[in-house]
C-alpha cells in the first residue's frame, strides 16, 4: 500500500511538472512600432551603411592621388569647363556638321524631330523560324513512329 502511494505521489509531481512545462508562456513585451517609428528607423539604418560607403580609407586615397594627382583632376575639370557644348562641339571645326545634326528636325512629318511609332509585331523572318521548326516536329514524330514501329 505504500508503494502505491509513493507511486501515485510521483505520479502527481510528474503530472504537476508537466501541466507547468504546459503552461503558455508570459506574455510577451513586443510593442508594434508606428510607421513613422518605422520609417525613421529605416531611414537611420540607411544612413549608417552610406556614412560606412563614403569614408575612404586613407591608403584609398593615397592610391587615387598617385594615379590622378589633384592638380591634372582639377586641371581636366577646368578644361571640361571651357569646353563648347551643343551638336557642333563634338565635331572638330574643320569639318562641316551635317544639316541632319545640325537642326535635328528632319525626322517626321512637319519637321518635329518625331518619327512616326514603329509597330507592334513579330520581328521580320519570324515565318521562317516558325516553318522551320514545325518541319523539325514532323520530322521528329515521324522518327519516333518509325521507332516504335507503328
Amino acid at each position: 500500500m505504500s508503494d502505491d502511494k509513493e507511486e501515485l505521489a510521483s505520479l502527481r509531481k510528474r503530472v504537476e511538472e508537466l501541466e507547468a512545462k504546459a503552461k503558455p508562456p508570459a506574455k510577451s513585451d513586443f510593442v508594434p512600432k508606428t510607421d513613422a517609428e518605422w520609417i525613421d528607423e529605416m531611414h537611420q539604418m540607411r544612413e549608417r551603411r552610406m556614412s560606412l560607403a563614403s569614408n575612404f580609407h586613407p591608403d584609398d586615397l593615397r592610391a587615387m592621388e598617385r594615379a590622378a594627382p589633384t592638380a591634372m583632376v582639377k586641371e581636366i575639370a577646368l578644361r571640361d569647363a571651357r569646353a563648347p557644348t551643343g551638336p557642333s562641339s563634338a565635331v572638330p571645326r574643320s569639318q562641316q556638321v551635317s544639316g541632319d545634326q545640325g537642326s535635328g528636325a528632319s525626322a517626321g512629318s512637319g519637321g518635329s524631330g518625331w518619327r512616326d511609332a514603329t509597330p507592334i509585331g513579330p520581328p521580320p523572318g519570324i515565318g521562317w523560324v516558325d516553318a522551320q521548326c514545325i518541319a523539325d516536329e514532323v520530322r521528329q514524330r515521324a522518327d519516333l513512329k518509325r521507332k516504335l514501329g507503328e
